[in-house]
């Protein structure tokens, strides 16, 4: 029987321990002679990263590998073939050095020179080099500032003997790829003020010059993956404002194989990412704003594959027409999956937590296109409250909450997402929004956020929450925000710039524009001028800086704010929340600060996350007029 009750104060089976099992996440899903591997999570060890093979876990704690380049880390493993048999290479968070072990009898041993400093050397991207050679991106720290570091590619010796420079031909620099005949190296780099996604060069030298070709890439060009095809390289690229994949030779001649417009690779946050492979002469497995495809060269066309986990991540393998990745669904987390091309057979090699909840109470997303404030076009997905044993009252609409996704270049897709039915499980709604900005369509929507961060996401994330008002699915009296990293900016700048919410959560946030740039120290090397897209030259521009941060807003906070901060997070250091809460305290607007030892940028523990969520879940309930069930009240000063 359906229980009537006010939203919010529905109870649910989903607790905030389900969504910490849940929080450990899949990585760097690889094939190697047709066994299957992957890095996972680990929130209950502390959120460490565990190597696994064909579901078997190869290293014990206290081992994490993860590494720490760029901060967001890269591909942090691979396996060998040396003269002594299949070998594994990974870095461990500990020291971030290189160790190499045998799968069969893991004793790990390390291949890379010890740092004179803590995290001084890090790596990332590990590929196979040539026999007895490990190739990928080596950072070094030259000094105390945040952006004091040095990268290069290298090849490490399995051996342990000196590393050797492969390339050094930018500041930013990923992908070291050694042609099939031994020849030729190719790259890709990249150099301040650009990010990633703006734009990048496709480098190419012979092996052993130490000068190098630039086959593709520029100031508005920007190649994401590049593999060799014989002599010639494959390379996901946007010339024409799309990731298409192009053949690329090496007198810098090249073909489009299938022109569309469609996102067929994505942003490198990561380092090692694989948005495409290759199938058989002439097809590649793409995937298709996160959808599995199959471009056909011959046609030139791009043709879905019919499989009912819609959103794959880009760690494509293929072997003998059997793809494998991680992939998920509205209804399903990210698992680790096998699909035969010729059959259609998807088999699953990892299991949801024991935990998890029936599938009722599990809220199916609704895709949506809302009109934005200058008439364009503002994709989201809406997350109804749902739970098959309540319904709310007659006379009362939902409270809603905006998701920011972080990035801001990113994009929020309809996989499961444990927190946030954390939330619909118990009656509140969850909207999250692609705003301007977002990834999967195409430049010109990413670009619509250049110089106007902090302007187009909180118009367009407000543009959503009011339409929602006005339609009656939610109760626009109890609207809020909800975002980490720079979600949390744009909630953060949403609270103190427009009056659609009533309260706000800020995660591990940006506050302080000035901080983030180069001059201002407060964040790493990969972002520290990622800020002059976003908002301006600096510091030309100094003033439209400090209008736009919230820390220089509190005086226009339009509610209540709940904080959270890892104090070991390096991408946006507690330093900006700590000097925001001063200056909160004492305003007379309710607010609290939960601050995490052991926390990075996001957090992995899973007492953190139930803490955090437990919080998030009784901060609403004070704010939007509700009791909820079975949580601490979090205490809210002013």
């Amino acid at each position: 029987m359906v229980k009537i009750a006010p939203y919010g104060t529905w109870t649910s089976p989903i607790g905030a321990a389900d969504a910490a099992a849940a929080g450990g996440g899949l990585h760097w899903v690889d094939l190697h002679r047709g066994r299957v591997w992957w890095a996972e999570g680990r929130p209950a060890q502390d959120g460490r990263v565990a190597l696994v093979r064909d579901g078997q876990d190869l290293l014990p704690p206290p081992w994490n590998v993860r590494n720490r380049v760029h901060e967001y880390g890269g591909r942090p493993w691979v396996v060998l073939d040396t003269p002594d048999g299949e070998r594994v290479a990974f870095t461990n968070w500990d020291d971030q050095r290189v160790y190499l072990f045998d799968p069969d009898d893991p004793d790990p041993v390390p291949i890379s020179p010890e740092p004179d400093r803590r995290h001084g050397i890090r790596y990332a991207d590990l590929t196979a080099g040539p026999a007895g050679e490990v190739w990928c991106v080596r950072e070094t720290v030259t000094g105390d500032a945040r952006t004091d570091v040095r990268r290069d590619l290298v090849a490490l010796p399995v051996d342990g003997s000196a590393p050797r420079v492969l390339a050094a031909s930018h500041h930013f620099m990923t992908g070291p790829r050694l042609s099939p005949d031994g020849t030729h190296v190719a790259w890709i780099g990249w150099n301040h003020p650009d990010m990633p996604w703006d734009g990048t060069e496709l480098c190419v030298a012979e092996v052993g010059s130490d000068t190098h070709r630039v086959l593709a890439g520029g100031p508005r060009e920007a190649v994401c993956q590049v593999e060799w095809e014989g002599r010639e390289l494959l390379a996901l690229t946007d010339p024409d404002g799309w990731w298409n994949l192009f053949r690329i030779s090496l007198d810098g001649a090249k073909k489009n194989l299938a022109p569309c417009p469609e996102e067929l690779g994505g942003p490198m946050w990561r380092l090692g990412n694989r948005w495409f492979a290759a199938l058989d002469q002439g097809r590649y497995l793409v995937l298709r704003s996160g959808a599995l495809a199959v471009l056909d060269e011959r046609s030139g066309t791009v043709t879905d594959v019919e499989v009912d986990l819609p959103v794959w991540q880009a760690h494509l393998a293929v072997h003998g027409g059997v793809v494998v990745s991680g992939a998920a669904g509205p209804r399903e987390e990210a698992t680790v999956v096998t699909l035969d091309l010729s059959t259609g057979e998807l088999t699953r090699l990892t299991e949801h937590p024991a935990s998890l909840p029936p599938a009722d109470y599990l809220p199916v997303p609704r895709e949506r296109v809302f009109t934005g404030p200058e008439g364009q076009d503002v994709p989201a997905y809406v997350y109804p409250p749902t739970n098959p044993g309540f319904a709310g009252p007659d006379d009362e609409r939902p409270p809603y909450v905006v998701h920011v996704h972080g990035g801001p270049t990113g994009r929020s897709v309809a996989a499961l997402d444990v927190d946030i039915a954390y939330f619909t499980s118990r009656g509140i709604g969850v909207v999250s929004v692609n705003y301007g900005g977002s990834t999967g369509y195409g430049r010109a929507f990413r670009e619509r956020l250049r110089e106007q961060w902090g302007v187009v996401d909180v118009n367009d994330c407000a543009a959503v929450a009011q339409a929602l008002a006005d339609e009656g699915t939610a109760d626009g009296a109890r609207l809020g925000i909800r975002g980490g990293s720079a979600g949390g900016w744009t909630s953060a700048a949403s609270m103190t710039s427009v009056k659609t919410y009533r309260c706000g959560m800020v995660a591990f946030p940006i506050l302080d524009l000035r901080g983030w740039t180069g001059d201002g120290g407060e964040t790493h090397d990969f972002e520290s001028r990622y800020v002059e897209g976003l908002v301006g030259a600096w510091p030309e521009t100094a003033d439209r800086y400090a209008e736009r941060s919230p820390s220089n807003r509190v005086d226009r906070l339009n509610g209540p704010v709940l904080l959270l901060q890892g104090l070991e997070d390096e991408i946006c250091p507690p330093e900006q929340a700590d000097r925001f809460v001063a200056a909160l305290d004492g305003t007379g607007i309710p607010h609290a600060y939960l601050t995490f030892e052991g926390e990075q940028h996001g957090f992995r523990k899973a007492e953190s996350i139930v803490a955090a969520l437990e919080a998030e879940l009784s901060f609403y309930g004070q704010v939007f007029g509700f009791v909820p069930a079975g949580v601490p009240v979090l205490e809210l000063r002013t």
